[in-house]
């Protein structure tokens, strides 16, 4: 088991790493939820999995338990599942010293946590996520929200959760596409904090797709020791957090033109292959820096292509993210593997290449 302590200004609170939910029971119990108000929020694919499990487990710290199964997927991530969420809250009778918990991917991580931020100002929660983007990513730094009409997150708030406690063995139920589409996340990692993490994941590619317990271990280990560091030093991106976003605003664009019918993790792959064509072009990293970085990304079976897209859509739904300030664009640059920048400056011809770049 591993623990990776998050402070930030509005709450400090800790990450667990095992192999399974023996601990789960100690740790809840530590943050004070015994004989509290709990209800449990997942989706109706996690539910089969693990929510009888969860459920004798909280039964033993209180007795005022409740859950709630809402359906899957980033199509029901919108106000009308968030409206589901507050009834059934309602309806139990919670308070702000009651505790929602978040079973489940980033989409029921990102609801429950909006539900919790904005229920009452602001009640508490606690994150158990089992899939491999939420575990290295979305379940760590408190952004929490919804999609309205189409963008992704675009109604939302900052809330820190109480404990975020990752169960590893949850990894052995996913599909193989979902741990690819979890690697986007890992890879962006590497490729902004730390080359040795990226030569590391690169070293290992074939353990990681087959899920080796020690290498998965590590790998989620360090994604979350690097998240935690970022969150710490900057919890509402008002700085040095944005650099998170490395691959995040050219993939956006991509996954809204598709209707989210791609994975966010497929559609950060394409984003960083064009970020660092950008870097290319900058003379921020060399061709072949550029070559190992779509070779890592490839290997996990992540597209660093795409086609059914023109550039100009593009670019024009650039503007339409949240990263965007006064009209100007923001994108998180390379300065080799390992380090990169925030850049507002870039000229619409050297986007519009590294847009056509993925094409």
């Amino acid at each position: 088991m591993k623990r990776i302590e998050v402070n930030t200004k509005t709450n400090n609170y800790n990450i667990i790493i095992s192999n399974n939910f023996d601990s789960l029971q100690e740790h809840l119990s530590k943050v004070g939820m015994d004989n509290k108000k709990v209800c449990i929020i997942t989706d109706d694919n996690v539910s089969k999995l693990y929510l009888d499990n969860l459920c004798n487990i909280i039964s033993k710290i209180t007795d005022e338990l409740s859950y709630l199964v809402i359906p899957h997927g980033e199509a029901n991530k919108n106000l009308d599942t968030i409206n589901t969420i507050y009834k059934k809250m309602i309806e139990e009778k919670l308070d702000r010293e009651s505790y929602l918990i978040a079973l489940g991917g980033g989409v029921t991580g990102d609801m429950v946590g909006y539900a919790s931020a904005t229920y009452m100002r602001g009640n508490k929660f606690i994150q158990i996520p089992t899939t491999l983007l939420s575990q290295v990513d979305s379940s760590i730094g408190g952004k929490t929200g919804v999609d309205f009409d189409g963008y992704k997150n675009i109604i939302g708030a900052f809330h820190q959760p109480e404990l975020v406690y990752i169960n590893t063995s949850t990894l052995m139920t996913l599909p193989k596409k979902e741990i690819s589409a979890g690697m986007g996340e890992v890879i962006k990692h590497g490729l902004i904090a730390s080359k040795e993490y990226f030569n590391y994941i690169r070293a290992n590619s074939s353990k990681i797709m087959n899920l080796d317990n020690e290498i998965m271990e590590q790998l989620i280990y360090e994604s979350c020791v690097i998240k935690s560091k970022v969150v710490s030093m900057d919890e509402k991106e008002k700085g040095v957090r944005a650099t998170l976003n490395f691959g995040h605003t050219i993939g956006h664009a991509v996954e809204r033109l598709f209707d989210f019918n791609l994975l966010h993790g497929e559609c950060v792959g394409l984003g960083m292959v064009s970020a660092a064509y950008l870097s290319y072009l900058l003379k921020q990293i060399d061709s072949s820096e550029l070559d190992d970085i779509k070779a890592c990304i490839q290997s996990f079976d992540l597209p660093i292509k795409i086609d059914k897209l023109n550039e100009l859509d593009i670019y024009n739904e650039l503007y339409h993210d949240k990263k965007t300030k006064n009209n100007e664009l923001n994108f998180i640059l390379l300065n080799g593997v390992g380090s990169c920048e925030i850049r507002d400056d870039l000229d619409k011809e050297d986007i519009m290449k590294a847009i056509k770049y993925i094409l």
